[in-house]
């Protein structure tokens, strides 16, 4: 179960027993959805953001600024967190027939940040803790007076179930909402709502499910009748519930689904499920990268070398072969792979990440700066990278920066999560950087922040 924050001792009990009962999406915030594992993928989180990017400008937010995250999880769930961020599992990603789908699910996530439902339902949560806490503190007083204890913890678990009842009247008012703006959202964007309706559809057959066995897509955004008949007659009454998918997105999609079958699923199920006698782009593409996983590299570079020559313009094609040479230890013979994905698609940071990495591992002082300026790049871009900031920590420090070294790593402790390593090395850079340059200045206030964080965690 994920909590969002920590209440009060005086609530503490009584709020763990309302929270044991119902799990909200709309609870996770980036610190502990960061708990679970979260992948990066470029090829990936382009086709997500390609599926969003319409759906954000019809709600009148520009894409850049809504953060899109997938986690690594078999079970479908999607879910938004402050900070306009929105998580898809693999999960719903890997089981979506088409795009339509996943567009779908995006829209109605989008409603829930449009509308403000996350603050709301903190409101809507403290309103349901207090109703339990007056309740049970009533229910024991009259049990006490009594002399009936049962009667206090029958007083106390009713007061409870109704704060829980108020609580779900509450997320499926939100739903609701969400479900219409959803809608609102892909009849702008000329996109069939027919892909949410199938999506609902597959939710509702989880209903039949115990709860321990439904997905938690399923238990965090509670169905209805009346929300599917709602849909159900939006489609209906839509001039796009018929719009074509374009050719072009369904590929993508086939790709990023035999991706994550590739790289997620025992690489024998992979070559099970996409079979040997299948030509198609999508099983050649999930049957190398299923081949190198399980270390046949003899058989991943062929069919990776196939798909690299009738598409050299593909960086992805391109940048997984560089990530299969690399990974076994043919660093010089990856480079150039790494180059040309970076040289087709300069704007995607992981790509010159992956770049700069081989370059780094060269260990060549002719290749730094490039490494350097791959990464400076690339951070630019996003700043949310470990691994990039791990890297710069490196590169810097043979580039005899040693300020923007130190710099680097207390970024890169406060993305993992060690404040304490995190204030040694802002105060490190500090020492070394010049007084009041930005550089100085990140530090000093990367040194304020894990000062806190660090001082939190103790009295926790």
């Amino acid at each position: 179960m994920r909590k969002a924050y920590s209440f009060r001792a005086a609530k503490g009990a009584i709020a763990a027993s309302l929270l044991a009962c119902l799990t909200l999406h709309a609870l996770v915030l980036p610190g502990s959805a960061r708990a679970q594992s979260l992948i990066r993928d470029a090829e990936i989180e382009h086709t997500i953001r390609t599926y969003a990017a319409p759906l954000l400008r019809a709600a009148g937010m520009a894409p850049e600024d809504v953060k899109l995250h997938i986690l690594k999880e078999r079970d479908l769930n999607a879910f938004v967190s402050r900070g306009q961020q929105i998580f898809l599992s693999t999960g719903l990603l890997a089981r979506a027939e088409h795009p339509g789908q996943v567009m779908g699910v995006i829209a109605h996530e989008i409603g829930h940040i449009t509308g403000g439902h996350l603050a709301r339902l903190e409101g809507a949560l403290s309103d349901a803790q207090d109703q339990a806490l007056i309740g049970s503190i009533l229910g024991m007083a009259v049990g006490v007076l009594a002399g009936q204890p049962g009667a206090a913890a029958a007083a106390s678990a009713k007061a409870q179930d109704v704060a829980l009842r108020n609580l779900l009247s509450f997320t499926r008012v939100q739903e609701r909402s969400a479900d219409q703006v959803g809608i609102n959202l892909l009849n702008q964007s000329q996109i069939s709502a027919r892909g949410l309706l199938e999506f609902f559809e597959v939710l509702q057959d989880q209903e039949l499910l115990s709860r321990e066995r439904q997905d938690p897509y399923a238990v965090t955004h509670p169905l209805t009748r009346d929300r599917i008949a709602f849909v159900a007659e939006q489609v209906d009454k839509s001039p796009y519930s018929n719009a074509e998918i374009p050719t072009a997105l369904r590929a993508e999609h086939d790709r990023m689904v035999a991706k994550l079958h590739g790289f997620i699923d025992p690489p024998s199920r992979t070559l099970h499920d996409y079979k040997a006698d299948d030509p198609s782009v999508k099983a050649r593409y999930a049957r190398a990268i299923a081949y190198y996983q399980d270390a046949q590299l003899d058989k991943a570079l062929p069919l990776i070398d196939g798909l690299i020559r009738e598409a050299p313009g593909d960086p992805w094609f391109q940048e997984l072969k560089g990530q299969m040479l690399f990974e076994n230890a043919r660093v010089a013979d990856a480079l150039p792979y790494y180059e040309a994905s970076v040289r087709l698609r300069p704007d995607e940071p992981l790509l010159r990440v992956g770049l700069a990495h081989a370059q780094i591992e060269m260990n060549r002082p002719e290749l730094m700066k490039s490494a350097l300026d791959n990464l400076e790049q690339g951070l630019r871009e996003d700043k949310h990278m470990p691994l990039a900031w791990r890297l710069a920590a490196v590169a810097y420090g043979r580039d005899g920066q040693l300020g923007q070294s130190a710099l680097s790593l207390a970024e890169y402790n406060m993305l993992i999560g060690q404040p304490f390593d995190a204030m040694g090395q802002a105060n490190k850079a500090m020492r070394l950087l010049k007084e009041g340059s930005p550089a100085w200045l990140r530090a000093q206030d990367l040194h304020v922040t894990a000062e806190r964080l660090h001082k939190k965690r103790q009295k926790n």
